[in-house]
This record gives structure tokens, C-alpha cells and sequence, in this order.
């Protein structure tokens, strides 16, 4: 079926309009009836030298099962990504498999580039993966990708002192948004903050929070899209404000920095808890000081629940490519349990499936803080945002401007709804 491309008329604006159905992308070599291999193009944007070598691995150890379908990675990077799709697309040179995320690839399904993968998954890896993150994943009754690995926001906190606080390590299945702020509020002293949390880039972080709150922002797909900004949307943000400056219990200059910016704080016990993506676990692990005592606390969990935003880094097949179902084979091989763990556990990130999640506790037992982090999956749901075509515009010029205004207690609650619901018509009108 033919798709409008909308992201060619983006890219080539004032150029001739190129048409692509006829194009050959992807493959490098062809199979036919004298039984020439096929060579399927994967680009991958693994940049860790430990998931580099699991991705290849796996991709050496399909090659040498499949003499007739032999894999090529194609290394690429996360920087500029988006911008080299759209140039692989539009010029006929994408390759047969691309790897990307959720909330960035969606796009590009929308303007018929992706195939549909829904009758090509092994059922038993469908469903082995929640519904909720296949929704991520899915583009007008389509689904346009494999989800793989994901990330969540958790509490890490320095067990040295919260002891010296009276203040008992939380063990329950989740954590309550008031508990974090009680313990903030016990564990900040003269000489240092309960809490530290790097909101520089704030808005990736509240809307997959809000998800926890009953904050959805959004309702329709694509550009029929309307905006309602809430309480439930702003809950979270309003509780880093009042923290902030009413309890004085977070570090009011951690909200300007990075997340692995606070780590230096957390490191020298000027914050007591820091909230970061689960992947920091392994960087703790690894960078902490000799002797420094540390632990991961339980899911937030909020009105809604323990809920988060899935946005997974996927892996999707070219429409145009000459070999969709044996892009689809091979996917298949690469998103089984033990393959996925490997990647998973290399990168520091949940999972998709069940098997794969249980698959890494084993390859992290004993490590701190896995158990938490693979227990936050399951409260890991497609965010509403994933089927919004103008959302990464919206993110950037709207919306994380008017997060770190309020976080610098520059402007109120109802300013910040206000900018974000004007902006949303502003960028979407």
C-alpha cells in the first residue's frame, strides 16, 4: 500500500519529488535461482565497546548457522541519526535493518518507510513482551518494529547516609513520590541535600513520570492531535518545585546539570538520593569511590501506579527492502532470551521480554540494584507522545524551556500549563 512520505517533502523542500516505490534499498547481494547468498545491511547504533562485541556475537554466530543469509553490521552512532534516515531514505540507500527507538522511528513509519512486522514476529516472542510495549511499537494497527531495550527512572541512594539519618531503606514492591519526600527531607542536613537530581534536559523525565500521576498530555495520533495539561501532568513537576524551594530538601542548582553531573555530588555525600536512568547503575558500579555504599530503591510509584514511559530502542526492516522476511528471520534470532539479555545486561537496560529480564538476573546476580531496575518493567507503557507527529518540535522548543523556567522558580504552575498547552498549538497549528 502506498503511504504519503511526508518526511521527503521535509527534507528535499524545493527539490523534485522523488518517487521511491520502484527503489532497491538494503540488500547488498541478492539470492536467486544459482544460489547466491544474501547479504542483509544492519545498521546498528550500539556505541559501548561491551555492547558493540554482544551485538556482534550474536551477528557472528547467525552467520555461521546461516550460510545463505549472511548479516553485515553497518556501524553507525545516536548523534545525527535522524537527520542520516532521512537522507538514507529519500536517496534509496537505507539498509534492510535499522536500529533507532520508539519515539524517534515512529515518524518514519508514518510515512510508509517501515514494514509491517505484525504476521513476521515468532509468536512466542510476542508474547512473551507486554502489550503495553508493543503499543509502543505500533503505528495504525501496524507493528513497525522490535522493541528491545529500555530505561527507567530510579531512586539510588547512599545507604551510609540514610543510616546516619534513622532512616530505614524502603523494601516494598514501590516507593511512593510522599516517601521519597520524607526521606529527603530526614537525610538533608547543614552540609548536604536529601536529594540531587539532574533536570538540565527536564522534559524526557516528567512526561514518562507523569504516566504515574494519570498525566497523559496528549490525545489522538499523528497531527489530530489535542493537548490538556492538568494537575495529573504537573504533579510531578510540582512536587520538585515544592522540594525545591519549600522544603529546601533538593538542590535547587542539581535541576540546571546533567544527571551524571549530580553523580559527583552523590559520590562526595552532598546528596543523599539521586534520581537517574536505570543505566547508571553500571556507571556507579564502576566509577564510584572505594568503600562507597550504595543501593537502588524501589519504583516511584504514584495515583496511577509504578508507571513510566516505554520508549525502547527498536529495530525495525525497510519497506523497500528486497529481503523483509529474512531481515524478520533474523530478528526473530536476535530477540531471543539469552541474546537479548546479553545486549541488555552490556548497556545497563531492561529488557523487553520476560525471558530476557529473568535471563539478566542471572547474568547480574549480585550486582546492586538490578533487582529494582527489572522490576520497574513492569510498569513500563506506551506514552501517549510516541503517536504524536510534532512532539520532538513541541519537546524542544516548548516544552524544556518552560520546565527549567519553573524549575528555576521563574515562573508559577499556571504559567508552566499555560506555555505548554499555547505552545502545543503554536507548533501544531
Amino acid at each position: 500500500m502506498w503511504k504519503s512520505r511526508g518526511i521527503v517533502a521535509l527534507a528535499v523542500a524545493g527539490t523534485a519529488t522523488l518517487a521511491l516505490t520502484g527503489c532497491q534499498q538494503g540488500s547488498a547481494t541478492d539470492s536467486g535461482d544459482d544460489g547466491e547468498v544474501v547479504t542483509l545491511q544492519f545498521q546498528s547504533l550500539s556505541d559501548q565497546p561491551a555492547t558493540q562485541e554482544a551485538v556482534g556475537a550474536i551477528v557472528d554466530a547467525w552467520n555461521a548457522e546461516h550460510e545463505d543469509v549472511q548479516v553485515e553490521i553497518v556501524q553507525a552512532g545516536w548523534d545525527g541519526i535522524f537527520d542520516k534516515l532521512i537522507t538514507q531514505f529519500t536517496g534509496g540507500t537505507a539498509p534492510d535493518i535499522i536500529h533507532f527507538e520508539a519515539a524517534s522511528i515512529a515518524s518514519f513509519a508514518q510515512d510508509g518507510y517501515l514494514a509491517d512486522l505484525t504476521d513476521l514476529i515468532d509468536p512466542a516472542i510476542k508474547d512473551d513482551i507486554s502489550q503495553g510495549i508493543w503499543d509502543s511499537v505500533t503505528i495504525n494497527d501496524e507493528i513497525i518494529a522490535y522493541p528491545s531495550t529500555m530505561q527507567s527512572y530510579m531512586v539510588f541512594a547512599n545507604t551510609d547516609l540514610l543510616e546516619a539519618a534513622g532512616v530505614e531503606v524502603p523494601s516494598g514492591d514501590t516507593m511512593t513520590w510522599d516517601e521519597l519526600r520524607e526521606i529527603a527531607q530526614a537525610t538533608t542536613t547543614a552540609d548536604a541535600y536529601g536529594l540531587g537530581w539532574g533536570l538540565g534536559s527536564p522534559t524526557a523525565a516528567m512526561m514518562s513520570l507523569a504516566l504515574g500521576t494519570g498525566g497523559d498530555f496528549f490525545e489522538g495520533e499523528g497531527e489530530d492531535v489535542t493537548i490538556d495539561v492538568g494537575p495529573d501532568e504537573t504533579a510531578v513537576p510540582e512536587l520538585v518545585h515544592a522540594m525545591a524551594y519549600e522544603d529546601k530538601s533538593l538542590d535547587p542548582t542539581s535541576l540546571t546539570q546533567s544527571g551524571s553531573d549530580v553523580l559527583a555530588s552523590f559520590y562526595g555525600g552532598k546528596a543523599a538520593l539521586t534520581i537517574q536512568g536505570s543505566f547508571q547503575a553500571t556507571n556507579i558500579a564502576n566509577d564510584a569511590p572505594e568503600g562507597f555504599n550504595w543501593t537502588v530503591l524501589p519504583p516511584l510509584e504514584g495515583s496511577a501506579g509504578a508507571l513510566q514511559a516505554a520508549n525502547p530502542q527498536t529495530y525495525s526492516i525497510n519497506i523497500d527492502s528486497e529481503h523483509v522476511e529474512e531481515s524478520a528471520e533474523f530478528m526473530n534470532y536476535f530477540m531471543s532470551a539469552d541474546n537479548l539479555a546479553s545486549i541488555a545486561f552490556a548497556d545497563a537496560l531492561i529488557p523487553s521480554s520476560g525471558a530476557a529480564q529473568e535471563a539478566v538476573k542471572g547474568l547480574a546476580e549480585g550486582a546492586t540494584g538490578w533487582d529494582q531496575i527489572i522490576a520497574s518493567a513492569a510498569g513500563l507503557t506506551a506514552p501517549p507522545f510516541l503517536k504524536v507527529s510534532k512532539y520532538a518540535e513541541w519537546k524542544d522548543t516548548i516544552a524544556t524551556p518552560a520546565f527549567q523556567q519553573y524549575f528555576g522558580d521563574q515562573i508559577s504552575v499556571d504559567e508552566l500549563r499555560q506555555q505548554l498547552s499555547d505552545g502545543w498549538t503554536e507548533v501544531n497549528g
